[in-house]
């Protein structure tokens, strides 16, 4: 469905008929950007603010206790506690904090808003949300119980836009033309055996002009193998069941969060696999899960293993490793569990 422009006060009709409808439901719908939806009241609970991250980061160090949010088409990633750690950097900042663990792309911010809206019993939910140039979100940060509001108003009011009329530049997207030819089987595995670092993947793919599904279906089933479906179920309860400490990333064009520990509640409901611990909270749609990898790279401390989740329009969702730190070999457990899941082809039944 091709995008439309709606004036704001369209917007507001439509949503009052349907006021209960997820913000990211309504807007796809509607054939709009969840960054119009919430622009649509600007002046109305919603103000308008700069996507400054510096600023930001400095200022959400004095706030308290917050829930973070990240999340894409598949998946929400929630994490509960305080900005902490704070890293600032031209192409990336980092936050890592014990419990919010962030890596963030400012160049990819280009919309930003406080919002304060009444829940169901009177009570305001304020949060910050911020959006990219499509209109799509990159990061939200949502009030809690033991935030600071003087220091969290404080902040909303330094990062307040001169501009509040409601009205976006929003850009459409448009596939990404390969820069030129893309690498061989050959030269793609000789320079993954030759990783020594993890971080070293992605600036690899970028060299040699392969995507990363594409670098995954290449490189060959000693490095990267397609898993059944029912993997990821059982990746989920293994975790859970060893009581494995692991690392769940999740993220989008302009934010990448990371879960550090162990899975304690995994619930699952309908289409929906949910993790419900006490500063963990992950919803993941498995019913948009078009292929799952496990996937080996080799580090100078040996190699590392981890599950990719993929879409179908073979866009990353999730990645899962086993927690695990610099200068230490990954867990045995961790790699037992990855490998025992049965490969595409071979479920969980059989």
């Amino acid at each position: 469905m091709d995008r439309r422009q709606l004036p704001p006060e369209q917007i507001r009709t439509l949503r009052a008929a349907h006021p209960k409808m997820r913000e990211r439901d309504f807007a796809r719908i509607h054939a709009i950007t969840e960054a119009e939806l919430v622009s649509a009241y600007c002046g109305q609970g919603v103000l308008g603010l700069r996507p400054d991250v510096e600023t930001l980061l400095a200022g959400l160090k004095q706030v308290g206790e917050v829930m973070a949010l990240t999340r894409n088409e598949s998946v929400v990633h929630e994490k509960i506690g305080i900005y902490e750690d704070v890293h600032f950097g031209q192409k990336a900042s980092m936050v890592l904090g014990e419990n919010i663990d962030l890596r963030i792309f400012p160049e990819r911010w280009a919309f930003g808003f406080a919002v304060e809206r009444p829940s169901e019993t009177g009570e305001l939910r304020r949060s910050l949300q911020f959006f990219d140039r499509f209109g799509d979100a990159v990061h939200k940060v949502h009030a809690r119980p033991g935030t600071d509001l003087a220091a969290w108003h404080d902040l909303v009011g330094r990062l307040q836009n001169l501009e509040q009329d409601g009205t976006l530049d929003i850009e459409t997207p448009s596939p990404e033309v390969p820069s030129g030819p893309a690498a061989d089987r050959e030269e793609l595995r000789a320079r993954w055996e030759s990783l020594t670092d993890t971080h070293q993947f992605f600036p690899m793919l970028k060299a040699l002009n392969l995507g990363r599904h594409e670098a995954l279906n290449m490189v060959g089933a000693d490095y990267a193998w397609p898993l059944d479906a029912g993997a990821v179920a059982g990746l989920f309860a293994g975790a859970v069941a060893e009581a494995l400490p692991v690392m769940v990333f999740v993220g989008n064009r302009g934010c990448i969060q990371i879960h550090s520990g162990p899975i304690v509640n995994v619930a699952p409901m309908g289409p929906w696999l949910n993790v419900m611990d006490e500063t963990f909270h992950m919803h993941l749609r498995t019913d948009q899960i078009a292929e799952a990898w496990a996937v080996r790279k080799p580090t100078k401390d040996g190699h590392v293993t981890s599950v990719e989740l993929y879409g179908a329009d073979r866009e990353l969702i999730l990645q899962m490793f086993g927690k695990r730190h610099e200068g230490v070999d990954e867990r045995p457990d961790w790699r037992r569990l990855v490998e025992a899941l049965p490969p595409a082809g071979r479920s969980t039944a059989a």
